[in-house]
């Protein structure tokens, strides 16, 4: 099976499809195709097993099974039943349909969802005498297809749950950063490992977290396990040894100092907890403070936050008042650093008095954002307001 190129599709949060395929290509993916909202790439089967385990940018990774023309959900219905879903997974196990679309024409994607579940379950009665039972919350197995103006494509995935869940959340808190997103702005930022990092609003610790999992070369999906394990062409001995390649490139330790703290005790406790989980709270230094009376941990470093816009400083004059005292404490102690604030409100550099270097539009959830970044100087006591390099 493994020298055989199969074509999968691998979506990521909206913005970073660039950074997911230069990802892709640095874990030895070479054939891609870069499409609003991920990235579609041929590669062997081994390939995909790596880059579950290995990437921190994609939400999962679906394997194409199939591709067919329609007109009507009768076509839908024959494109899914001539394809060979025994071969792939068993009776007993449980299935979930997931059928999204753009500018399609038939008049209900639930109807077209109905009529695949059918054509499925058809093709096991008639080649097995048993069809698998339907489980929208934890399926073994989750059949996705997607339909343009013309043609239906069918995926397996492979991932299972999404691969922002790297297993090592503590309880059931929600971060309003998710892992993978949190990964990509440090791509996006051009931080590297040999950098100090500090996030001064770090809240559960999804930024820091990632920083030392990048910084150890500890592969994200090594505390959990995916959908292409449940799959009956599944080579056990192949992923223990991919698993194991992964496992000896680990470091012992971080290259540089990272720094993280909120002003939330509730919220230390939390990332402290979830730093313990993932093996990594020795490389994270933590602490309680308010971002506006930090001193530079170091003489040059990046800085990456991600402020409430709308959670925790909930009131619009509370951040308007937040904002130029932050810009004011960035040009007191943090000259000489790059300073990259993520955020959805758009009056961030106004109210900063800091010119952007960049402004990269980004989307968290269905939230449209920006990062900024401020290349800070020290200005002098005359001027008042911060000023930026490379504006």
């Amino acid at each position: 099976m493994d020298s055989t190129k199969h074509r999968f599709f691998a979506p990521c949060p909206r913005g970073l499809e660039g950074a997911l395929e230069q990802e892709l290509h640095e874990l030895g993916v070479p054939a891609t195709a870069k499409t609003e909202g991920g990235v579609a790439f041929q590669a062997p089967w081994s390939s995909m097993c790596w880059v579950n385990l290995k990437s921190r940018i994609a939400s999962r990774v679906l394997w194409e099974v199939g591709q067919a023309s329609y007109r009507s959900e009768e076509d839908v219905y024959r494109a899914a039943a001539a394809l060979p879903w025994p071969d792939w997974f068993a009776p007993s196990q449980t299935i979930k349909v997931k059928v999204s679309a753009k500018r399609c024409p038939l008049p209900s994607l639930d109807f077209v969802t109905l009529r695949i579940k059918d054509a499925v379950c058809d093709k096991f009665v008639s080649t097995n005498r048993r069809r698998p039972s339907v489980d929208t919350r934890h399926p073994h197995i989750r059949l996705d297809a997607f339909l343009d103006p013309e043609r239906v494509t069918f995926y397996l995935d492979t991932s299972g749950e999404p691969l922002f869940k790297r297993g090592h959340r503590i309880g059931a808190v929600e971060a309003p950063l998710r892992e993978n997103l949190a990964a990509g702005l440090l791509r996006l930022s051009g931080w590297t490992p040999d950098e100090v990092l500090l996030d001064p609003m770090c809240g559960s610790g999804t930024i820091p977290l990632e920083a030392a999992l990048m910084a150890r070369k500890i592969a994200p999906g090594l505390s959990r396990s995916f959908a292409f394990e449940r799959l009956l062409i599944h080579d056990a001995k192949l992923w223990g040894r991919l698993r194991e390649a992964a496992r000896l490139k680990q470091l012992a330790e971080v290259p540089a100092a990272i720094h993280a703290s909120d002003r939330d005790p509730a919220m230390v406790k939390i990332a402290q907890r979830t730093f313990q989980g993932a093996g990594v709270a020795v490389d994270i230094r933590l602490r309680q403070s308010d971002v506006l009376e930090l001193d530079a941990p170091a003489e040059q470093g990046v800085m990456l936050l991600n402020p409430p816009y709308g959670v925790r400083l909930s009131q619009a004059d509370e951040l308007g008042s937040f904002y130029p005292r932050l810009g004011d404490r960035l040009k007191q102690r943090f000259a000489s650093w790059r300073v990259y604030i993520f955020t959805g409100d758009a009056r961030v550099p106004k109210l900063i008095g800091l010119t952007p270097s960049k402004r990269i539009p980004l989307f968290n959830g269905p939230i449209e954002c920006r990062l900024y970044e401020f290349k800070i100087v020290r200005g002098s006591a005359r001027q008042g307001r911060l000023h930026a390099e490379g504006a």
